[in-house]
C-alpha cells in the first residue's frame, strides 16, 4: 500500500489533533513486536491518527530508528516525534477523514 505524500500544512494539521489525544499505544523495551504491530494497525483502522509513547528507556537514536522501522512495518507515516511520543497516520480505506477540508499534495 503506497501512502500519499503529505503536504507541510497537512502535516502541521495533524500535529495540531494530535496534541489533544491520549497515547493509545504504548512500546516498552521489547521494541516492535507482532503484538505491538497488531495493536498499533488495529488502533490506526479506528482512528487514522494515533499516539505512541515510547515507555522502555530507549534514547533519541533508538526512537528514531524505531519510528522508521514503525513507518515501514505498518505502512503509516510518523507526522511528528517530540520526546517520548510520536504520531503516527495512515488514511482509512476512503480515503483520510482528518484532511478532508485542506487541498491534496
Amino acid at each position: 500500500m503506497s501512502l500519499p505524500p503529505l503536504t507541510g500544512a497537512q502535516k502541521t494539521k495533524l500535529r495540531g489533533l494530535g496534541q489533544t489525544r491520549p497515547d493509545v499505544v504504548w512500546l516498552g523495551h521489547e521494541g516492535v513486536t507482532t503484538e505491538f504491530l497488531a495493536e498499533l494497525l488495529r488502533q490506526l483502522d479506528a482512528r487514522e491518527l494515533v499516539k505512541l509513547r515510547f515507555t522502555g528507556g530507549q534514547d533519541r537514536h533508538e526512537r528514531a530508528a524505531l519510528c522508521t522501522q514503525i513507518e515501514t512495518d505498518a505502512a503509516c507515516t510518523c507526522v511528528g516525534a517530540v520526546g517520548h511520543t510520536a504520531l503516527f497516520w495512515r488514511p482509512g480505506s476512503e480515503g483520510s477523514k482528518l484532511l478532508a477540508n485542506l487541498p491534496p499534495a
